[in-house]
């Protein structure tokens, strides 16, 4: 069956308001900031359209900690029946480390290590401890297991651990996140001390993870040479972060190479959009512009730019791709305030975890000094409102899309499954509430927000 485009979830409870709101209106939301209920010109949205609260924000981030405190479990289990092992000095062939709930949350993958950026972020943005002690709990449970599934693995085979990622890493989607993240914990003080496990991921990113002739990171997979947008965020924070963490400026070199050129390779500067991916061994590539894997590209530029030296040789292209980036993004916002499964096709689905990347890059810009609020304070501000109406009341993020490959047709991306029981949203959710948090920390100091003839203006403050 081919399923029609999703709409975001919208709340179920509505404000009085919307009994009066003008007959000619679609839509259950009336702008609160609007004192006046028979305001004709107002008209209603499809999701809020207001000024939100910082407890607003933060009430949705503590939604999805609650649920993936609940749904993140860190034991070691028996893969058959299931029943928790505490006994981590006897060898059981059997034993594995949980995968949570659905098993769709594991301790040691891509979209953890995004979720544990996330906690980071969030606690970093409210000064709230259980983020942090969320990551302390999965650092601890990796810091206490690694030493028994390595024992193990020598015994069943490292292909067969459930730490296959350590023990036989053999891609960036193993590595570059995980990594990025203990790295990242490391500067919070947030132990145990796991630089073995970072260095081995680490020079694996570096030094051993596939290459075409020019140096850009590359997959065997699905064709001999094929080059993934994704692969932007799998290799170029950790790459970014050992830069920061060693001080060789060898690091910040190599994120920065494969920065560019995965950008000269993949990114459009006509439409402003990355493709997902393409194969040497085809020159005429067809674009399909995939969501998240545009978000993971710029979720890799900003952490890059965060760290690189600001007289870095390649900053200012990198910076000017980023730009270019964003406003293509912001032309193609839907009116629900989310972006489409594929960006520039708007009979697609609307997508929670690529809107929550766009949203957190757009306002960690602002709040950098990279873009204007002028232009993309709104977007930013649109964005998050409607990505919130995807965060449901147990916490957890409807809309997602789930794993992807890198495909040759439309028709795959386009009946992509959604499900709130995938990792790839929640870390992204989080950093992106942690951003519109601190964005309007800065009212009053970078710009002031007015609201003018029934919509919001970034006016920035005069030195």
């Amino acid at each position: 069956m081919i399923r029609l485009p999703m709409m975001p979830r919208l709340a179920v409870l509505c404000s009085a308001a919307v009994l009066v709101a003008p007959l000619n209106a679609e839509g259950p939301f009336r702008n609160r900031d609007n004192p006046d209920l028979h305001d004709e010109a107002e008209g209603t949205y499809p999701v809020p359209y207001h000024l939100p609260k910082p407890e607003e924000i933060t009430a949705v981030l503590e939604r999805i900690h609650a649920n993936l405190d609940r749904a993140m479990a860190t034991k070691v289990v028996n893969a058959k029946t299931g029943a928790e092992i505490t006994d981590l000095t006897t060898f059981n062939a059997d034993a594995v480390a949980s995968q949570g709930e659905r098993n769709g949350f594991h301790v040691m993958t891509y979209a953890t290590g995004v979720t544990h950026a996330g906690m980071l972020a969030a606690a970093d943005a409210t000064g709230d401890a259980r983020y942090r002690d969320f990551v302390a709990r999965h650092v601890e449970f990796l810091g206490r297991t690694i030493p028994y599934f390595r024992a193990q693995a020598e015994q069943i085979g490292a292909k067969n651990s459930s730490y296959r990622r350590l023990f036989d890493t053999n891609s960036l989607d193993d590595s570059g996140s995980m990594c990025a993240a203990l790295i990242k914990a490391r500067f919070a003080g947030i132990g145990p001390d796991l630089r073995p496990e970072i260095k081995h991921w680490a020079d694996y990113i570096r030094f051993k993870e596939i290459r075409i002739a020019d140096g850009t990171v590359a997959r065997h997979r699905p064709q001999p040479e094929s080059l993934w947008a994704d692969d932007a965020y799998m290799c170029i924070p950790a790459l970014a972060q050992m830069g920061r963490l060693t001080g060789d400026r060898a690091w910040f070199d190599e994120a920065a190479k494969q920065a560019v050129q995965i950008a000269r390779h993949l990114f459009n500067p006509t439409v402003g959009l990355y493709m997902h991916g393409r194969h040497l061994n085809q020159p005429l590539t067809a674009e399909f512009r995939w969501g998240r894997a545009n978000g993971w590209v710029i979720l890799a530029q900003c952490e890059l730019l965060d760290v690189l030296p600001q007289d870095h040789p390649l900053r200012p292209e990198i910076l000017a791709t980023y730009r270019r980036h964003v406003q293509a993004l912001a032309e193609l916002q839907s009116g629900a305030g989310l972006w489409h499964q594929l960006l520039d096709k708007p009979d697609s689905y609307l997508e929670s975890s690529c809107t929550a990347m766009f949203v957190y890059a757009i306002a960690h810009g602002i709040n950098r000094g990279w873009i204007s609020p002028v232009t993309y304070g709104s977007v930013a501000q649109a964005g998050w409102l409607g990505l919130a109406q995807q965060v449901n009341a147990q916490g957890q993020i409807e809309g997602s899309c789930v794993g992807t490959t890198l495909a040759s047709d439309h028709v795959y991306y386009y009946n992509r499954p959604t499900s709130a029981h995938h990792g790839h949203a929640y870390g992204p959710v989080l950093m992106a509430g942690a951003e519109m948090l601190r964005l309007y920390r800065n009212q009053g100091k970078l710009f002031d927000i007015k609201l003018q003839f029934r919509t919001y203006h970034f006016v920035p403050k005069k030195s």
